[in-house]
């Protein structure tokens, strides 16, 4: 049995989470907040980040999110997310950097330093000014989905990829932390609440990170 070592607001933690949903493969969540981690932790992630999987019965440790979903695509032959030609492949893989990397780094991680670890581990206001440049990157990169969107059935090409997952696990927790504005987005939106209608998605929505709560709308389906 696998058993996901994550905290809420984890985007990482909520890309393998969809992943491993979307092929089935059954898991049990432990709750592990890096800022606060034990031995045990660090012993099996000397990273100290999130996610670890780990399986105690095969004494298997997975960790950094794309080497378990890519570890997952080799050894699960159901619902494939980094499927098609070599080009194609490549494409999924870049638009899984691209929010993995450009999209954390400009909105996710800003978003949570101010908005969660602030309030949660220093006990300091969040700061406005970080707040409102992380929402204007957000409408950028917003722009850049929306093209996509125009122009493709899946952000990466006519099937739901590992693309759609990453970046609907950055822009989860970035909507959870009141950072995204849809208005101008339609097509993003739409995109959106799709994905939140998914099964794998469902539980996402239900789960709450300890006094940060979000938006009214976070978890309306059309919301």
């Amino acid at each position: 049995m696998w058993f996901i070592y994550q905290f809420p607001l984890c985007p990482f933690s909520r890309k393998v989470r969809l992943h491993l949903s979307e092929k089935g493969v059954a898991y049990d969540l432990v709750r592990a907040d890096p800022w606060d981690a034990d031995d045990d932790f660090w012993a099996l992630n000397p990273a100290g980040r999130t996610p670890v999987l780990h399986d105690p019965e095969k004494n298997l440790t997975l960790c950094d999110s794309q080497a378990i979903c890519e570890y997952f695509e080799e050894t699960s032959d159901k619902a494939p997310m980094i499927n098609g030609t070599a080009t194609q492949r490549a494409e999924i893989r870049r638009l899984v950097a691209l929010f993995d990397e450009n999209f954390f780094s400009d909105v996710t991680m800003p978003l949570l330093h101010e908005r969660m670890k602030k309030r949660l581990v220093y006990r300091q206001p969040p700061d406005s000014r970080i707040l409102r440049e992380a929402m204007k990157l957000a409408d950028g990169h917003l722009d850049y989905m929306d093209w996509l969107i125009d122009n493709r059935a899946w952000l990466a090409g006519s099937q739901m990829s590992l693309a759609d997952l990453a970046a609907a696990a950055q822009i989860s927790v970035a909507d959870y932390l009141g950072g995204i504005d849809w208005t101008g987005h339609e097509q993003s939106h739409g995109w959106y609440q799709v994905f939140k209608s998914r099964p794998s998605f469902r539980p996402l929505l239900k789960e709450r990170m300890d006094n940060i709560h979000p938006p009214e709308q976070y978890a309306e389906l059309d919301g």
